[in-house]
């Protein structure tokens, strides 16, 4: 019997972005996996839809209670009555709240959940940095702990400042973003093979990102005009995937240093094009400090690529420091790795081999699983169980350290994407 779920999110396609894709790709795979799942926007369709129109799209009920806002902001606040009123008719056995940092709709949507008295689960996606001080002052996250709802973020990295937040309220677990493996792990079998040196000598770095401050472009140019220094007779190239409102200043930024002969910036490209980007690059940069997850760097590491980011983002979860890529402490340290990387194939080759021979734990399997786990405990905090359920209480999901959420998944269950070379 499946659990009927409301996901109460702020943003949600069509905008773009981490969450809005997440969100989307959860719902839909909790609709396959046998459940009833309905998301509860303040962003407006494709088409204008807005206050309160329904609409349906493989097995997802979508309830567009936007408004129309300059810039198609994803707020309404007044909408909390009309949500109210559908979350209380709708008989749902727990809603699952999606915040970010700044998330007004969603924040009106806990309180809803919990008057009409749904178990709710709640999921960061979003390091707090600068706003924690907020949440510490206001208590509000604590104040929604001790009511009952259960917290979690998609990294461990995440996890920590929420966990600070509401202190001895409750515990914060991991629910991570999902990835679908079939889609882009590369296993490595007899037929992949080797990974060999540039035929044309050139050593490439990619990374993708929306242009926008918090990805920090900027940061990548000055990252990789520090690896060039470091290897002056090197033929290093730099390749920026993506698209924002920065462009026209990353653009500028790079005629202004003279780097037009060495950096790409080809915007945003399908995921054919990202693929073979991919296979034609030898590291992937994963610049951002407040990045809570990094969905492209997984990405980049299921087809191979080692990875080179900050310690204190969200891919130290999936990347381990010297076995699959390089986690370091600033821009500076950054730079020393890309360069170390780039100047020793065998290392490469080393990490590029694990990549390929060891799946991410990221799989949507298991994130679904995890996700029910959490829906379990948000319903034992009050004193109810989801339908189906065996279990008698908290069933806790599994963290970023078991058997179970690290377990490699089957080779036979996997298809290669796109072959990896170098």
């Amino acid at each position: 019997m499946g659990v009927k779920i409301a996901l109460l999110t702020d943003c949600y396609p069509p905008r773009l972005g981490g969450i809005e894709v997440q969100v989307r790709d959860l719902a839909h795979r909790l609709a396959e996996s046998g459940h009833q799942v309905e998301v509860f926007t303040a962003t407006i369709g494709a088409d204008d839809a807005r206050g309160g129109l329904i609409e349906t799209s493989d097995g997802v009920t979508v309830h567009r209670m936007g408004i129309l806002l300059p810039g198609r902001l994803p707020v309404n606040p007044l909408a909390a009555g009309e949500v109210r009123r559908r979350l209380a008719a709708g008989r749902f056995d727990v809603a699952h709240v999606h915040m970010g940092i700044i998330s007004p709709f969603t924040v009106d949507c806990t309180h809803v959940a919990l008057q009409v008295g749904l178990p709710v689960a709640m999921t960061w996606h979003c390091m707090l940095g600068p706003g924690e001080p907020l949440f510490h002052l206001t208590q509000v996250a604590r104040i929604w702990a001790k009511r009952g709802v259960t917290m979690s973020a998609v990294s461990a990295t995440a996890a920590v400042p929420v966990q600070r937040v509401i202190g001895a309220a409750g515990r914060v677990a991991v629910v991570p973003n999902g990835i679908d493996l079939a889609r882009w792990w590369t296993p490595d079998t007899a037929e992949h093979p080797a990974m060999p040196a540039p035929s044309d000598g050139d050593l490439r770095v990619v990374t993708a990102m929306r242009l926008a401050m918090r990805k920090r472009p900027f940061a990548v140019l000055d990252v990789m005009a520090k690896v060039r220094r470091r290897m002056p007779d090197a033929p290093v190239r730099l390749t920026i995937l993506g698209d924002g409102r920065l462009r026209p200043a990353v653009e500028q930024a790079i005629r202004r240093r003279d780097m037009q002969s060495w950096v790409d910036l080809p915007g945003r490209v399908d995921r054919q094009t990202l693929l073979q980007r991919y296979a034609e690059s030898h590291l992937y940069l994963s610049p951002a400090k407040l990045e809570s997850f990094g969905i492209a760097a997984l990405e980049a590491r299921c087809v191979g690529l080692p990875v080179v980011g900050l310690r204190s983002s969200g891919a130290s979860d999936f990347i381990t420091d010297g076995v699959n890529g390089y986690l370091a402490q600033d821009d500076e340290g950054m730079a020393a790795r890309v360069a170390e990387l780039l100047g020793d194939h065998e290392a490469r080759e080393r990490m590029f081999r694990y990549n390929l021979s060891v799946p991410p734990a990221q799989d949507w399997a298991q994130v679904v699983a995890t996700t029910i786990g959490e829906y379990r405990r948000a319903a034992a905090a009050r004193g109810r169980r989801i339908p189906g359920d065996p279990l008698n209480g908290v069933a806790h999901p599994p963290g970023p350290h078991s058997a179970t959420y690290r377990r490699r998944a089957s080779r036979e269950e996997r298809s290669r994407v796109l072959p990896t070379r170098r």
